[in-house]
């Protein structure tokens, strides 16, 4: 794996850089969930792991009008595809300037480009290790920081989102103990 090293570092510094390290965690379980449903990932899957966030290091109000919690929470669909296909931009231009092969940058960008809906095998296969690395990182997060923000409603339809979300049967049993208790410690 020549280039999952090299974009490892240019997540963990761009996330310290936008005063959010807290994250990388969530990005090296992602991996780790990833590589537990598919042992044999390649490095364009685990560099989408790892990097399958990176908008949101670069995330500014006024970079999209939905950057904030629009009326539909956590879920806006044109939100979405702005932070899929905007990460997928910044990770393929970064993969450019460090001369990836031009068939890695191709996979990854499609890769990251549907890593919050899903698409083909392998893109439901980040969206399936990011929800289980959401539930065993993110939850306290969102307990204590997003309730305040945009109330117990949208936190728990973020939730049952990210858990409705899952395609792999093996993913859903990884992360059902974990949305189990999130939705116990939201209802406290």
């Amino acid at each position: 794996m020549e280039y999952y090293p090299k974009v490892k570092q240019f997540v963990i510094d761009t996330f310290a850089k936008a005063h959010n390290p807290g994250d990388v965690k969530h990005f090296e379980r992602t991996v780790y969930w990833l590589e537990q449903l598919k042992p044999d990932a390649d490095e364009a899957l685990c560099i989408a792991a790892f990097a399958h966030d990176t908008e949101r290091a670069s995330r500014k109000t006024a970079t999209h009008p939905k950057a904030g919690i629009s009326p539909n929470g956590f879920q806006d669909k044109e939100f979405l595809i702005y932070h899929q296909n905007k990460g997928a931009e910044i990770v393929a231009d970064f993969l450019r300037e460090h001369d990836a092969p031009q068939s890695l940058i191709d996979r990854v960008q499609m890769l990251i480009s549907k890593h919050e809906v899903g698409g083909n095998e392998d893109q439901n296969l980040i969206k399936d290790a990011d929800s289980v690395s959401y539930f065993e990182n993110q939850i306290e997060h969102f307990l204590s920081s997003k309730v305040a923000e945009v109330g117990k409603d949208k936190v728990g339809s973020k939730f049952q989102w990210m858990f409705d979300r899952i395609t792999s049967e093996k993913a859903r049993t990884l992360a059902r103990p974990m949305f189990e208790e999130a939705k116990r410690k939201l209802e406290e």
